[in-house]
């Protein structure tokens, strides 16, 4: 009689748990205003199917709008294996959702901070890698795919994107990070053509020392070239030229700049634009257009509030009809 009391006293339980509730039994917020989220790497995709824009980021987490200007959430959409390098509980960074035959792609940095791979000067290094699953849906979930691995477990790498080349092969862009290099790096590994693993290994495009803006001072206060490499993302003008925003510091400033292919493809060379290109305090950005066509920057802002670092996403106006990008005012939906 106890057991039958207990398991009607559960299923009440469940039936008062609200239906605005994501699998991970997280409370979902429903019509809530842009500018009062708080969420680092957003990354929006406008999906023409659904007709509505999904965005993402760190955090592992997804909202939803029809409008840009209010969004549902958060909704858990990462369902990853708990037996793999990740372990049970991985830390998500800077989420991607990429439409590619007739899939939907997530690219994401996870971090299993239980394993550790390197020591460098006196830094512990933990288990962190760009991955990609897939799902039928823009919302998921999404699940991992056959390769286990796509990049090397002994290096610590971050902030995966895609990029379909002038070759017709799908690729990889990432950061090899700073902390095990001191000179970050971003490279190119090409995946599969069902985006499934990696093939080959990957190639340096450019290093953060090569940035003309990016700056720090050294252990005896000199000016050095930052070592920080974040958030690559391509894109091509209406000319064909082929581009890459990316972000790093000028000292304490979270700054984000661009460069250009001199041949147009992955390869390079990559030339490195003299100033940033969006204000200070401003990046990981990533370019999109709305449903009704209008190209725009989703990006955070980077502000220390009372102490604390505070990460909102902001959209900007964006310009490619030349051949070079160009940043706009900011965009209020």
């Amino acid at each position: 009689m106890k057991r039958a009391w207990s398991i009607l006293l559960a299923c009440v339980l469940l039936s008062l748990v609200s239906p605005a509730q994501d699998r991970g039994f997280r409370t979902v917020r429903t019509h809530v205003p842009l500018d009062s989220l708080v969420m680092s790497d957003p990354f929006i995709l406008a999906d023409q199917a659904t007709k509505e824009y999904y965005m993402t980021g760190t955090g592992g987490m997804l909202w939803k709008s029809k409008d840009l200007k209010f969004w549902d959430g958060p909704y858990r959409v990462a369902e990853t294996d708990s037996t793999s390098w990740m372990g049970p509980r991985p830390m998500i960074w800077a989420a991607e959702i990429h439409p590619f035959q007739n899939k939907y792609y997530y690219f994401a940095t996870f971090t299993n901070r239980a394993v550790k791979i390197d020591t460098f000067r006196g830094n512990a290094i933990e288990r962190r890698a760009s991955h990609v699953l897939v799902s039928d849906k823009p919302d998921g979930p999404f699940r991992p795919m056959k390769d286990p691995i796509y990049l090397p477990p002994t290096k610590p790498t971050l902030d995966g994107t895609f990029w379909i080349d002038k070759d017709g092969k799908p690729y990889m862009v990432y950061c090899y990070e700073w902390l095990q290099n001191w000179n970050g790096t971003i490279e190119k590994i090409q995946l599969k053509p069902d985006l499934s693993g990696t093939i080959g290994e990957g190639k340096v495009l450019f290093r953060a020392s090569d940035s003309p803006w990016s700056r720090e001072k050294d252990e005896n206060g000199k000016d050095r070239p930052n070592k920080v490499t974040d958030g690559p993302y391509l894109f091509q003008t209406k000319t064909g030229r082929l581009g890459m925003i990316w972000t790093s510091w000028v000292y304490d400033v979270y700054t984000q700049g661009v460069a250009y292919s001199q041949s147009g493809t992955l390869d390079g060379p990559w030339v490195q634009e003299k100033d940033p290109i969006t204000p200070p305090n401003y990046g990981h950005g990533m370019l999109f257009h709305t449903l009704d066509g209008k190209l725009l920057m989703s990006i955070h802002s980077h502000k220390n509030v009372n102490g604390r670092t505070l990460r909102r996403p902001c959209l900007f106006e964006v310009d490619l009809s030349g051949d070079k990008l160009v940043v706009g005012k900011p965009y209020i939906p």
